[in-house]
């Protein structure tokens, strides 16, 4: 059984850094593309940042693009986003998405932005950025 957990969120001022964690076991975790997503209340799932299995690849949303850095650690079955810079309009729920049926995989720019393109997920942890 795979179980992705994701940790970190938290309640934080403008301007200032979280580092989302997500831990993942039970998956043959090096093989596997990961993304992490958000949903804002009232507002539909959105693609953040997305990884490749070996971590060489990454792809931002135009929003993350610049403050925010996807990485994994291999040795620990760890996906982590840092998030610096934070605005009020990334208040949202992040969770992350594992892809688990195609090893070595990381598609397209319009397929790893898709959250049906990813099998598992955890759920979630909440970012709350005041102003």
């Amino acid at each position: 059984q795979v179980y992705l957990a994701e940790s970190g969120g938290g309640s934080v001022q403008a301007g200032e850094s979280l580092t989302l964690s997500c831990v993942v076991t039970g998956s043959t975790f090096s093989d596997h593309a990961f993304g992490w997503f958000r949903r804002a209340p009232g507002k539909d799932q959105e693609f953040v940042a997305a990884i490749s299995w070996s971590g060489g690849g990454k792809f931002y949303a135009n929003s993350a693009k610049v403050r925010f850095v996807i990485s994994r650690d291999n040795t620990k079955n760890t996906v982590f986003l840092q998030m610096n810079n934070l605005m009020p309009e990334d208040a949202a729920v992040y969770y992350c998405g594992h892809e688990t049926t195609r090893p070595r995989w990381f598609g397209g720019n319009d397929t790893k932005t898709t959250p049906d393109n990813y099998e598992l997920w955890g759920q979630g942890t909440k970012v709350t950025v005041s102003s």
